[in-house]
């Protein structure tokens, strides 16, 4: 089978930074399910994946871990799905990705897809609305309030792929207001149209510009990027007993600015429920069923925003670039080989 990958990390520059393959096609067994890939996107993680994961032996390591495909073969364990079906999943990080033909894929962390949006814009969504949907939910437990706060939420960089998703979970699923961050007018434009209350741009003084909304002190804030320089501002203005999420990977992180308001720390790594085989590993496979209904239904669209031909090493490489970039908006799509 096709497949793109590298054999050594490095930056993306490199002429073998990704490579196209040839593999051999795997059997699905236990609870994995066998799937023919359609489309993927590209994530953040797999820019810093690849600069920095050694292939072991002669093994090439397989990037991507969002896909949308069906289901061509099922192990002795599988209960949820068919062959046939049409799924969406974000995948295990400690597995081959989905940047190949065919990939195996534990059926606990898939999904049903969306029926009503073609491949392309499906693929764009899997890893960045269980990333959204756990910190909302399982990390900051929005539905528990902060007492004597605003009953808002503060998402720094709200413009990028989980940003781009968690403004709409929230919108769809809460009465939080929603503060988003962009600092350019195309992503400022963006954040609104997803559904934000309020844009704030995060290259000026955050607690000055949230004051000036009225609101009060924000119960939540939802860090994406650059957490570490944000922290001395967001012990500003987020209210006494918030509660501050983040899932970017700081170099270091100093907690102190936060002890004297009480305020609670909730990593989000959506590949934790995987990595571990925790006991609620089917939530994933629930919560992506779940968001599939929303889109169904009308009321979360995808954030796909680009795409770049089919899956093969020269457009993922583009697609690398622009993501170190940090200029990106919304999420990268391929689609077929």
């Amino acid at each position: 089978m096709k497949a793109v990958g590298y054999t050594a990390p490095g930056p993306i520059s490199r002429e073998d930074a990704l490579l196209d393959l040839e593999m051999d096609r795997l059997a699905a067994g236990g609870h994995d399910i066998l799937v023919r890939v359609a489309a993927v996107s590209v994530n953040p993680v797999d820019t810093k994946v690849r600069a920095s994961r050694a292939a072991e032996g002669d093994t090439p390591v397989i990037l991507g871990w969002d896909a949308v495909g069906e289901v061509v073969e099922t192990g002795d364990a599988v209960s949820r799905f068919k062959v046939g079906d049409t799924v969406w999943y974000a995948g295990a990080i400690n597995r081959p990705g989905t940047n190949a033909e065919f990939h195996l894929v534990d059926e606990r962390i898939v999904g049903h897809a969306p029926k009503s949006i073609p491949a392309t814009s499906a693929a764009a969504l899997p890893l960045t609305t269980l990333t959204a949907q756990e910190m909302i939910f399982d990390r900051l437990r929005v539905t528990d309030p902060v007492p004597g706060a605003a009953n808002a939420i503060v998402i720094i960089g709200g413009a990028g792929g989980v940003g781009s998703i968690a403004i709409q979970l929230l919108r769809a699923q809460t009465d939080l207001t929603v503060i988003a961050t962009a600092s350019r007018p195309e992503t400022q434009e963006w954040v609104k149209d997803l559904g934000a209350h309020y844009v704030v741009d995060h290259s000026k003084p955050l607690p000055e510009q949230i004051g000036a909304l009225g609101i009060g002190a924000p119960a939540f804030v939802f860090s994406t990027n650059y957490s570490d320089s944000y922290v001395p501002k967001i012990a500003e203005f987020i209210a006494p007993q918030g509660r501050f999420g983040l899932i970017d990977d700081p170099k270091s992180f100093d907690i102190m600015p936060f002890k004297g308001k009480a305020i609670s720390i909730h990593w989000e790594l959506m590949f934790t429920r995987s990595l571990f085989t925790t006991a609620d590993i089917a939530r994933q496979g629930e919560i992506l069923d779940e968001v599939a209904g929303l889109i169904d239904a009308g009321t979360v669209r995808s954030t796909a925003t680009e795409t770049y031909g089919t899956i093969n090493a020269e457009n993922l490489k583009r697609a690398h670039a622009l993501l170190e970039s940090g200029k990106a908006r919304g999420k990268i799509v391929l689609e077929g080989f």
